[in-house]
């Protein structure tokens, strides 16, 4: 009896002398279990390239600059700050269980459209380049697209695993057409087109992986491209993107200079690259390298090798994002994880033939890599959902 007692003792005590950071750490462990650490993994490995980019291709510019107190690791701190914030945010997605974000799919929803609402009220929504994105709150500022694009996401995904019987009917079709449009117009308002763009694709997305039937999108793009097309022409700055695109040396002092000193770093680059830190187009001639056109500075530092496996990397976790999808247990789950897959596909396409001069300028920021907390902490929640589909999938 005195030997069992001891025993149960020991094991007392040995409970006892586990700290509570080794017990959190511990309890962790344990409920990431299941996860795809394959997808874990090369969310990191973008991240982590993403802030080396962030941190070379921003510190000229930084240095040169008042507003940064001549601080060339200011935009490098700041996204690092954002990293860390995304982690925690990715960790806590990631260990709630998916399901239960379908009791927020209408209030998310609904604060959404509200915050882009209120981002056109003077005072609030502050103007910066004839555009009107931002919520400066004190010291608090942020971009209500990027709610409003998993906000998007999470409602279409719960409401057509509802509703997917009923897709295939033409006016439930353009109810959810509807949707789209009400959220599309208020961001056009900003005006922010390629944030516009970039969530009626990915709803478009969901709308067919759900079971919409094809001719109706047909039918939906008759009138659709006509209206697309007079919205750029009727925009200057968008009607001489389009015609520096077809031949961007044709005014290289005005609508072609980003495109034309993109091409020159990428070229630069040759097939190895300049080294890390090495670009000269970073310094001041692509304005602000760390945002938008920080592939070409990759690739003139890194050369076509690397431009090439950062490229590879992207693929790699798109696919391996849609095969969570397609293991996931429920439609929900399916819809909801090729929404956050196609938003991740579609900006990194997008991006990469921007800077390559395949498709007009847009300012579509690289996931991971271009400069903005916003964006960077919501993307990494939105992994979280992924591996949180990715621990209930039979992967």
């Amino acid at each position: 009896m005195r030997r069992k007692s001891s025993g149960k003792t020991e094991k007392r005590v040995k409970n006892r002398s586990v700290s509570p950071v080794a017990a959190r750490i511990r309890d962790a462990v344990a409920a990431s279990k299941g996860m795809d650490t394959q997808f874990l993994v090369a969310v990191y490995i973008l991240l982590a390239f993403g802030l080396l980019m962030v941190l070379s291709a921003s510190s000229p510019i930084a240095y040169a600059s008042e507003a940064t107190n001549h601080d060339s690791f200011f935009y490098f701190k700041k996204q690092l700050m954002w990293a860390i914030l995304g982690s925690i945010g990715m960790f806590i997605t990631a260990n709630y269980d998916y399901r239960k974000l379908e009791k927020w799919a209408f209030p998310a929803l609904c604060i959404s459209v509200f915050l882009l609402l209120l981002v056109l009220v003077p005072g609030i929504g502050r103007k910066i380049n004839d555009a009107r994105r931002w919520i400066y709150i004190g010291p608090i500022n942020f971009q209500p697209s990027e709610v409003a694009k998993i906000a998007m996401i999470v409602f279409f995904s719960y409401s057509l695993s509802k509703n997917y019987k009923e897709l295939k009917n033409l006016g439930v079709f353009l109810m959810y057409i509807g949707i789209i449009g009400v959220v599309a117009v208020i961001i056009m308002m900003e005006p922010h087109f390629s944030c516009t763009m970039l969530i009626v694709a990915t709803c478009m997305i969901l709308l067919y992986v759900a079971g919409a039937r094809f001719m109706h999108f047909l039918l939906l793009g008759v009138p659709v491209l006509p209206v697309l097309v007079l919205v750029v022409a009727k925009s200057p700055y968008r009607l001489a993107r389009v015609l520096s695109f077809l031949d961007p040396f044709k005014d290289i002092q005005g609508s072609g200079w980003q495109v034309v000193q993109s091409l020159y770093a990428i070229g630069s680059g040759g097939i190895f690259g300049a080294g890390l830190g090495q670009s000269r187009q970073k310094f001041l001639n692509i304005p602000e390298p760390q945002n938008d056109f920080i592939f070409s500075i990759l690739a003139e530092e890194f050369g076509l090798l690397g431009a090439i496996l950062v490229s590879l990397m992207f693929v790699f976790l798109i696919v391996r994002g849609v095969q969570i999808a397609l293991k996931a247990p429920d439609l929900f789950g399916t819809l909801l994880t090729t929404g956050i897959v196609s938003l991740i596909a579609i900006q990194a396409l997008v991006n990469i033939a921007v800077v390559t001069s395949s498709i007009p300028v847009t300012g579509m920021p690289l996931p991971f890599f271009s400069y903005g907390g916003t964006a960077l902490a919501i993307t990494m929640a939105e992994m979280g959902i992924v591996l949180n589909v990715s621990k209930h999938s039979k992967m």
